[in-house]
């Protein structure tokens, strides 16, 4: 058996010998409840359907398990930024081995839990209302007026149904003697819940035999609720509520979630630039106009919100939101200064303040908590504080957590003096043994404390609980604290019920008559900038591979100088892409072997080369972060992936520098061919594909202009060999054999990457797609003139078809420049900055001016 009892009796082997089970290591911990096993070390009864699985696996088995999920996180990009030298995009950690609820406890959870939420509620709601607990002493002033989340622009302000705290998240835990106890409160901003669905996906696919036959029951109603109660909150009467989720942007450590959950609700994800204020409402920008906002799901910390009434320094909010909440124009949850109630020293009035405003003694009680601001308190902590936590009073940045037991005497005193000097500022607390559940780790199930945070919704008659939570697990059996910052992992949730589990989703009802339409809400313009921004640098990164890859191919040092002329060209081309930095002369770079593979493989390897195909990936999969609510898993999976070539080379010193160069330049364009593929075949032509692609061609007319002048300019113009190169270099090289079956000749090739319309890789080709699209985007419905960005395109596009492939047969060596083709290829090279700048200033930037919000500082000259 996976768990042995403390007495079992001898049973005849099996038949067939199988893998012997897993097996917990120890017995329960001294100090800690078990939630897997009884006194007697009989399994619990709730626990028994998932110990019953695992024992139908050896060890290689569970292993599996474990495998899957982290593969399929992987594959799901489930990410958590955590604040240190790794950066973004920490692989999200789940335990296979779920954490288990009765029904009949579950049941007593749930109801503490709605008590508490509705006490919360009542406190935020006089705090920014009469102040009726601070004129009466329930509560000292300093609770409120003392905090620094207390926001007082916000005081006085109305909001909906009485309900500040529209979504409530607790943190509990189970102590030696078995009973629930809330260590903290999160009523701002109730990270995690997106998390928890997430991982109900995984191990429902993981157990899906188990998850069923246990009676689990499912978190869609939770969801489903939550979108009904913020689509009330709504001001204004309409009968579908634009609600946006407002993030902080990509850096905050939970962004994975919030994309998760607006794509999962069906709230737009917008950043504060997204949204603008005008007289008194909150619109959204669009490429059609502003759009009004009625409710805005927030993930921006309180002060954060609007740099006009709160913080000035804050980039993430809106300016005038707090004028709009004021005037009742648009609905936050939860409602600004909702932190109030979150301070560790508010837990010390709870018990009171139940009794005065509920009536009722607390079902689930905090943690033993004393404020220091009052004087016995204060005396108490100081006498006990080796066996307290003590931290702030109130919620400050930089927050500060002292564990009595390892201070040392220097450090004991110094923290008493410290108190004593702002007392108010400074809350203690009991410190609590957390109870131990199973974990799998290193090929064996070990304890680990556990803590639960639990999700909570408001209704229209109180608030509903999510029948499930986000467990997370600490690192070691010793932590102090439970953590994902401090490398804690997570398990998902099972509330099991009593009887049949009813089928939740959040699909509309079929005999709900639906509008039918072909396109979604309008596109904002930030994610049109993204997209636009996003196709320009993955055809830079192909083109770029492509060209240094024909380059590399034609240095070999067995060639000698024999290739030196051909490779003129191609060095000059990289040059004027600035591809090659800081090169003045590609002939003396050219006759420098060493030095020109050090400069080639910079240009593939450099991360701190602005144009090096490793930065144009980096672009790519930091705008595949801002994209994460708007691409598909696929898309996203190749996104994240595109590095790995360029890593591989980096820890593989000791491959041959070139032939390797070359292997990843290739995985580098099949891999960018994949991601155009999934683009598309998989995107909507809506207005983000429309971008996606203008971003896509507008690149690629810059790289086929800058090749073919490059060529042009050579005194090797009519070389075959050359003329190869660039229908390589072009991906037309097929195509010219089927046509012309004879070497490439100057005309033809020209013709081939100029003019023919059917040619992906040509210019007429590029011109072509950006005019399909320019005929579907937005324009402004009151002027009937063109806008600049099409006066640029019709008048360069008109020269474009005016061009002569054949005038190329009669031009000299040395009067090039004096040709039509010559002049045009300039011109275009001229004119795609100001067609880009054009775009910008009409779609993006809303204004006369360019913006280059996701193109990095100091754009290369090829834009």
């Amino acid at each position: 058996m996976i768990f042995q009892s403390q007495s079992s009796t001898s049973a005849a082997p099996p038949a067939t010998p199988r893998a012997a089970p897993p097996q917990l290591d120890g017995t329960a911990v001294e100090g800690h409840y078990d939630e897997l096993r009884e006194a007697g070390g009989k399994v619990r009864s709730h626990y028994e359907p998932v110990i019953a699985d695992l024992q139908k696996r050896d060890v290689a088995g569970v292993k599996r398990l474990a495998d899957t999920a982290r593969r399929l996180l992987a594959e799901r990009g489930v990410t958590f930024n955590i604040y240190d030298a790794k950066g973004l995009d920490t692989p999200w950690q789940m335990d296979p081995v779920p954490f288990v609820i009765s029904a009949r406890e579950w049941e007593a959870i749930e109801k503490a839990l709605i008590q508490r939420a509705t006490l919360l509620n009542a406190i935020l709601t006089d705090s920014y209302g009469p102040q009726q607990l601070i004129k009466d002493g329930s509560m000292p002033a300093a609770m409120v007026l003392a905090q620094p989340s207390y926001i007082r622009a916000c005081h006085g302000i109305k909001v909906p149904n009485n309900k500040p705290l529209q979504v409530y998240g607790a943190d509990i835990v189970r102590a030696l003697d078995g009973q629930w106890w809330v260590i903290s409160d999160r009523t701002q901003i109730p990270t995690g819940s997106g998390y928890a669905l997430e991982n109900r996906l995984i191990t429902s696919r993981l157990l899906p035999d188990v998850f069923r036959d246990a009676r689990v029951r499912r978190l869609a109603g939770f969801f489903r609720q939550m979108q009904q109660s913020l689509a009330a909150l709504a001001p204004r009467p309409v009968e579908e509520p634009r609600v946006v989720l407002l993030t902080p942007g990509p850096y905050n450590e939970t962004y994975f979630e919030q994309a998760y959950l607006a794509r999962y609700l069906g709230y737009t994800l917008v950043e504060g630039e997204d949204l603008t204020v005008r007289d008194d409402r909150v619109y959204q920008k669009t490429l059609n106009g502003l759009e009004p906002v009625d409710v805005i799901l927030r993930r921006v910390d309180d002060d954060f919100c609007d740099p006009l009434e709160l913080r000035n320094d804050s980039m993430l909010g809106v300016p005038g939101l707090v004028r709009a909440v004021r005037a009742g124009n648009v609905a936050l949850a939860n409602s600004l200064g909702s932190g109030l109630v979150e301070a560790p020293a508010m837990m010390a009035f709870l018990p009171s303040l139940s009794r005065k405003l509920l009536g009722e003694e607390l079902l689930m009680p905090s943690v033993a908590t004393w404020w220091c601001g009052q004087e016995n308190p204060k005396a108490e902590v100081e006498k006990n504080i080796d066996h307290l936590v003590i931290k702030n009073a109130f919620k400050v940045r930089g927050r500060e957590i002292n564990f009595g037991e390892h201070l040392t005497v220097t450090e004991r005193t110094a923290l008493i003096e410290r108190m004593r000097f702002a007392p108010d500022r400074w809350a203690a607390q009991e410190k609590i043994s957390f109870s131990t559940a199973p974990v799998w780790e290193d090929g064996h199930l070990v304890h680990k404390p556990v803590s639960v945070r639990v999700y909570l919704v408001a209704t229209q008659d109180g608030y509903m609980v999510m029948p499930g939570g986000l467990t997370r697990v600490a690192a070691k059996m010793d932590s102090s604290l439970v953590s994902m910052q401090k490398g804690g992992t997570t398990k998902d949730t099972w509330v099991l019920s009593d009887g049949p589990v009813d089928n939740v989703t959040l699909l509309s009802n079929t005999s709900t008559p639906v509008e039918l339409r072909r396109t979604g809400h309008n596109l904002g313009s930030r994610v049109a900038n993204h997209l636009y921004w996003l196709g320009r640098y993955a055809e830079r990164a192909e083109s770029s591979a492509r060209l240094l890859r024909s380059t590399l191919l034609r240095c070999s040092p067995e060639s000698g100088m024999s290739e030196t002329p051909l490779l003129l060209p191609l060095l000059e081309a990289l040059k004027n892409l600035t591809v090659l930095d800081d090169v003045n002369d590609v002939a003396a770079l050219a006759s420098q072997q060493e030095q020109l593979e050090a400069r080639l493989l910079e240009a593939i390897f450099d991360p701190d080369h602005p144009s090096s195909v490793r930065s144009c990936v980096a672009h790519i999969q930091r705008i595949g972060v801002l994209l994460r609510d708007r691409i598909s898993v696929d898309t996203w999976r190749v996104i994240s992936q595109l590095g790995d070539a360029l890593d591989t080379y980096e820890n593989t010193p000791s491959v041959t520098p070139m032939s390797d160069a070359l292997n990843v330049l290739t995985r580098i364009i099949l891999e960018l061919a994949s991601f155009h593929g999934l683009a598309k075949e998989n995107m909507t032509r809506a207005q983000g594909w429309m971008f996606l692609d203008m971003g896509h061609r507008l690149e690629r007319t810059v790289y086929i202009c800058e090749l073919l002048r490059s060529g042009l300019r050579s005194a090797d113009a009519e070389n075959p060999s050359l003329l190869e190169a660039i229908l390589e270099v072009g991906d037309s090289t097929i195509t010219y054999r089927n046509r012309y079956s004879l070497l490439p000749q100057l005309a033809a090739v020209y013709d081939l990457l100029m003019l023919d319309e059917l040619n992906p890789r040509g210019l007429r080709f590029q011109f072509e797609r950006i005019r399909q699209q320019f005929e579907h985007l937005p324009h402004e419905q009151k002027s009937a003139l063109l806008t600049p960005a099409m006066r640029i395109f019709l008048e360069h596009n008109t020269r474009l078809q005016l061009c002569d492939p054949t005038e190329l047969a009669r031009v000299e060596h040395g009067t090039w420049a004096q040709s039509q083709v010559a002049k045009l290829l300039t011109q275009l090279i001229e004119a795609m900055p100001q067609l880009n700048d054009a775009l910008t200033a009409s779609y993006f930037a809303h204004s006369t001016i360019s913006s280059s919000e996701v193109a990095p500082p100091a754009e290369p000259a090829s834009t």
